[in-house]
């Protein structure tokens, strides 16, 4: 369905090194991403060029910039269609994935996806906030990440929780963020946070894209997170 040539060429671009397997297995990702969107709205990008750029390769920039450690421990907080988790764990099948979605159909679907790509994962149907106090996952992870429109205040209440102190939780937001991050840094330092470095780059199609690592220094208060309708009204400040 994708032009493989054409999604090495791009991976190759940012040094990312994808094998003739790996690359077919993002081959079948999008058909199953295309077949399954007739029935579970999954994504609204569905040209065979955009998936490669948009989805694919914006996943894939995550290793670039977060650089996860042999065999670290990432979970996807509201990973919709497996965005950007899955691809990093067919380039990188030695990450410990965990998928984590509130809608059930969505899991379905990474169920079967995983499935059919080969790939080990946990897949765990469950809103962030709920998710985030959860003994089994709470400060569990060497690594959290999350691709929203979110602010990222609020997406750290979300995300912060999982992540061990020593870890990293990576955002990928859109281009122009400098505002956003100046109004969430107070959020970050309340939940164990500090911003360690912020990536902007620009994806082939010309999309400005920015990836905010943020390293937890210390653990997350336990009131955090709180349940998602006082996340919303009463942003951390």
């Amino acid at each position: 369905m994708i032009d493989l040539n054409y999604m090495n060429e791009i991976a190759g671009e940012v040094e990312i090194l994808l094998s003739s397997e790996q690359l077919q297995q993002l081959d079948l990702y999008a058909d199953l991403l295309v077949e399954w969107n007739k029935k579970v709205n999954l994504t609204a990008i569905l040209e065979p060029g955009e998936i490669a750029i948009k989805h694919f390769l914006d996943s894939l920039l995550l290793l670039k910039y977060a650089a996860p450690q042999e065999g670290a421990s990432l979970i996807d907080v509201g990973t919709g269609a497996g965005f950007p988790s899955v691809p990093c764990g067919i380039a990188r099948p030695d990450l410990k994935l965990t998928l984590l979605d509130s809608l059930n159909k969505r899991i379905l679907f990474l169920q079967e996806l995983t499935s059919s790509l080969g790939i080990a994962a946990d897949c765990i149907h469950a809103r962030a906030e709920e998710g985030g106090q959860l003994p089994k996952l709470r400060e569990q992870f060497d690594h959290a990440t999350a691709r929203a429109v979110a602010h990222l205040r609020e997406l750290s209440e979300y995300c912060l929780p999982f992540v061990k102190a020593g870890g990293l939780f990576t955002a990928l937001k859109g281009g122009e963020i400098q505002q956003e991050l100046e109004e969430a840094k107070p959020a970050i330092k309340l939940l164990g946070g500090q911003i360690e470095e912020v990536h902007s780059y620009t994806l082939p199609d010309g999309s400005g894209r920015t990836a905010v690592c943020i390293r937890k220094r210390s653990q997350t208060p336990t009131k955090y997170p709180r349940p998602s309708g006082k996340i919303k009204k009463q942003p951390l400040k």
